[in-house]
């Protein structure tokens, strides 16, 4: 079946390697969605497992290239749960955690602990207590109640400071705003996260004077889904104003294509602009680290639904799924957009619908002003770039059942997880 441009722009925003069958529907991890939706029905979340481990090389690689004392860390809060986790651990990737949950998946899913890095703005005492017993490696200090509770949790240690205690890093906010959405931009002026540069520096000065806790360096980031290279740069140049560390960690955020308009950086470019920084301002026997989430997960997630109903009338028509907001909340919280086809019939044109879910909320939106081709009840939906957030945010909104997942054998090549509601 011969395709069109339309119809292969909308393809190449599907996980690398997904393909058209003769009769023109989508073939995912050489797998056809009619097999997958059978499979495992819907909605599901379909994860091309070759997708996530190419981009797991390309970061750790890359960046070992750039800066050989360093290791790439999963942001995990883009996509927390045990398949994935293993995977990326598998890889030889860190993981980064926020929380105790995140904690607790990451060690059931073999993680070293002495690659956690953790995170949070609000650590409980219960939850630095976990991550001290664990041994996690990393501790980030994202203000000075962290350390009070740490202390009270540590014995003290002769040798804190210089070698023993507990590892930490000082996070900082360092008045940067990316463009990108309110919600997840996290270093400018105001964010509920990290310290300010005059008390960055008062932690940095307390804990250097601790008999519990090691202070290993700094830690920063910016935001979510940013689109350019310039705050990463800044935020470089910002660390480098606090002094010399053994560990710099430079956080994450960069965005992932979900639309036709979205040109992100490549991950080459995101590596080539920390690390030109870093070599003119950072010490050369300095350890850094980086925390790619959205970016590491984003593009090896497709979602499948089934229609439920096709409403046409006063100007508009409502394509409504088995799915929504219960499995997507990237929409109503971010107003992100996201691209969907007929998945049998993924031509990029058509009549333009809105694609609504069917949990009793207006909000519930997947996709406005989307082009489906002849959209029917029973036809599979398809939406790519849904591997970040997703899962994560999924929610039993009107009694929904939340996905679980489940491992797939269906071939080969295939996807090597699917998460799909079951009964609770």
């Amino acid at each position: 079946m011969a395709t069109t441009q339309a119809a292969r722009e909308l393809v190449g925003l599907f996980p690398p390697g997904t393909v058209q069958d003769e009769a023109g529907a989508l073939v995912l991890g050489g797998v056809p969605v009619a097999e997958l939706a059978e499979t495992y029905g819907t909605p599901a979340l379909i994860v091309d497992e070759a997708s996530i481990r190419a981009r797991a090389r390309q970061y750790a690689r890359g960046l070992a290239a750039r800066w050989p004392n360093s290791r790439a860390t999963f942001a995990s809060k883009a996509f927390p749960c045990t398949a994935v986790y293993r995977l990326l651990v598998e890889e030889g990737l860190g993981v980064d955690v926020a929380g105790g949950g995140e904690l607790t998946l990451a060690l059931a899913a073999g993680a070293d602990p002495a690659g956690l890095v953790v995170h949070g703005n609000a650590k409980t005492e219960e939850e630095l207590r976990l991550a001290v017993e664990a041994g996690a490696g990393t501790i980030v200090v994202d203000n000075f109640d962290d350390i009070d509770k740490l202390e009270k949790i540590l014995a003290p240690t002769p040798t804190a400071g210089s070698g023993g205690g507990q590892g930490v890093l000082v996070r900082i906010t360092p008045d940067i705003r990316p463009d990108t959405h309110e919600a997840i931009s996290t270093g400018q002026h105001g964010s509920k996260f990290g310290l300010l540069l005059p008390q960055a520096r008062e932690a940095i000065a307390r804990l250097r004077t601790s008999d519990r806790l090691r202070l290993d360096g700094v830690h920063v980031h910016v935001g979510s889904q940013i689109l350019d290279l310039e705050p990463f740069a800044q935020a470089v140049e910002a660390v480098a104003e606090l002094g010399e560390f053994a560990v710099y960690d430079l956080g994450g955020g960069l965005g992932s294509r979900y639309t036709y308009p979205d040109h992100p950086p490549t991950v080459e470019a995101y590596l080539d602009a920390i690390t030109d920084v870093a070599k003119r301002l950072l010490p050369a026997d300095a350890r850094i680290l980086i925390e790619p989430g959205r970016s590491m997960v984003a593009e090896s997630g497709v979602s499948l639904y089934r229609v439920v109903s096709v409403k046409r009338g006063g100007g508009h028509t409502f394509v409504a799924v088995d799915g929504g907001m219960g499995d997507n909340l990237e929409v109503s919280l971010y107003q992100q957009r996201f691209e969907a086809a007929v998945a049998t019939r993924p031509t990029g044109e058509g009549e333009l619908c809105r694609l609504v879910g069917h949990h009793c909320e207006s909000g519930d939106t997947l996709s406005a002003d989307v082009p489906l081709d002849d959209p029917r009840v029973g036809d599979l939906i398809a939406v790519p770039v849904t591997g970040a957030y997703t899962y994560a945010l999924s929610n039993n909104y009107n009694g929904a059942r939340r996905p679980r997942w489940s491992s797939s054998a269906t071939a080969s090549t295939a996807p090597s997880c699917v998460a799909r509601p079951t009964p609770t």
